[in-house]
C-alpha cells in the first residue's frame, strides 16, 4: 500500500455567491482520495486506501465514485444511521466557511480501525479528524516514509492538548495560516510557524495560506510560493485535503529523508492540484480531472513561479 487516508467521508450542504448544491460527497478523505489517486495514475502506479465510515444511506453511486478513482474502500465500514453531514456558506472572499448545521450521525462513534494490510503504508495521512482518532490511526500504522496530519480550528479551540500530543507523532503537519497563528498565540506567521514547528518535535511543516500559497518549514530552510491564480471561483470546500491528498502522493514516490527540494516540488503540484477543486461544487472536477488538464496548468504556474 502506497498511501492509507484516514478521515471524513460526508455530503454536503452549501451556498456560495455561485449557487447552491445539496448532498454533495465530501469529507475530508474523500477529497484527499480523489486527489491523491489522480496522481497515482498520473505517476503510473500507486495504491490509495481510505478508512472512514458511511451509513445505510450512503447512495451506491457514490461508492461506485470511489472505485471507480481506483480508490481501495475496504477500510470503509458501514454502520447503521445517517452519514456525516454538513451545510454551510460561504461569502465575500470565500476564505471561511460559515457552517449552519454538522450533523456527525455514525461519525459520532466512529474509530478508525485499519485493515493489517494497510498497517505499513509509505505514507499514512491522517486528514482532518479529532486528535484522539488521528492518534488511533497512528498508533495501528507504521508507515515506511512518512506520516502527516492535517488539522483544524476547532480542534485547537476544543481538544488543544491533545493536538498538541500527536503532531508529535508525525513526520509533517499541514495548517493554515490562521491555525499556525492561533496555535502559537503570534500573529506574526513566520514567528508563528516556527513555534508550532517546535511543538511538533522539529516535524516538517506547511503552512496553507490560501489565495497566498504556501509556506513551508524544512529543516533546510523555508520554502515559499504563490498560489495557481483562479478567476472564478465556485466552492473551496475541500481544498486543503486536496492539496495535502496530493502531496501524500507525491512523496510516496520516493524513499528515504524528504530533501527541500523534494518538499517543493511536491508543494508545486499539491497546489496546482487544488486550484481545481475551487472551481465546481464538490468533488466533481478533481474526481473528473484529466491528466493533460493537469499538466497543462502545470506548466503555466511553473512559468508563473519562475518569473515571480
Amino acid at each position: 500500500m502506497d498511501v492509507v487516508i484516514v478521515g471524513s467521508i460526508a455530503y454536503d450542504s452549501l451556498s456560495t455567491p455561485s449557487g447552491q448544491s445539496d448532498d454533495e460527497l465530501g469529507g475530508s478523505a474523500t477529497y484527499g482520495g480523489f486527489s491523491s489517486s489522480f496522481h497515482a495514475k498520473r505517476l503510473n502506479g500507486g495504491t490509495v486506501a481510505l478508512v472512514g465510515v458511511v451509513g445505510d444511506d450512503f447512495l451506491p453511486a457514490d461508492t461506485d465514485k470511489l472505485v471507480k478513482a481506483g480508490l481501495d474502500i475496504r477500510g470503509i465500514e458501514t454502520a447503521n444511521g445517517g452519514t456525516f453531514r454538513w451545510k454551510g456558506s460561504y461569502h465575500g472572499d470565500m476564505s471561511q466557511a460559515e457552517t449552519h448545521e454538522t450533523h456527525l450521525n455514525v461519525f459520532e462513534h466512529f474509530q478508525p480501525k485499519i485493515p493489517e494490510d494497510y498497517r505499513s503504508p509509505k505514507v499514512l495521512f491522517c486528514a482532518n479528524l479529532h486528535p484522539a482518532l488521528q492518534m488511533a490511526a497512528i498508533q495501528q500504522s507504521k508507515p515506511t516514509r512518512i506520516s502527516i496530519l492535517d488539522s483544524m480550528n476547532l480542534w485547537i479551540e476544543i481538544a488543544r492538548d491533545g493536538l498538541l500530543e500527536v503532531i508529535k507523532q508525525v513526520d509533517l503537519v499541514v495548517l493554515n495560516d490562521g491555525e499556525v497563528r492561533m496555535l502559537a498565540d503570534d500573529d506574526n506567521l513566520v514567528r508563528a510557524s516556527h513555534k508550532v514547528q517546535e511543538m511538533a518535535n522539529g516535524a516538517i511543516l506547511v503552512v496553507k495560506r490560501g489565495e497566498h500559497g504556501v509556506l513551508a518549514l524544512h529543516p533546510d530552510g523555508l520554502i515559499s510560493m504563490p498560489a495557481y491564480p483562479v478567476m472564478d471561483i465556485v466552492d473551496p470546500t475541500g481544498c486543503g485535503d486536496t492539496f495535502a491528498g496530493a502531496l501524500a502522493t507525491f512523496l510516496a514516490q520516493g524513499d528515504g529523508t524528504i530533501s527541500k527540494q523534494e518538499l517543493a516540488e511536491g508543494l508545486v503540484n499539491a497546489t496546482v492540484t487544488a486550484s481545481f477543486t475551487l472551481q465546481t461544487f464538490g468533488t466533481n472536477k478533481i474526481r473528473n480531472l484529466e491528466i493533460s488538464e493537469y499538466e497543462t496548468r502545470l506548466k503555466k504556474y511553473r512559468l508563473i513561479t519562475s518569473t515571480s
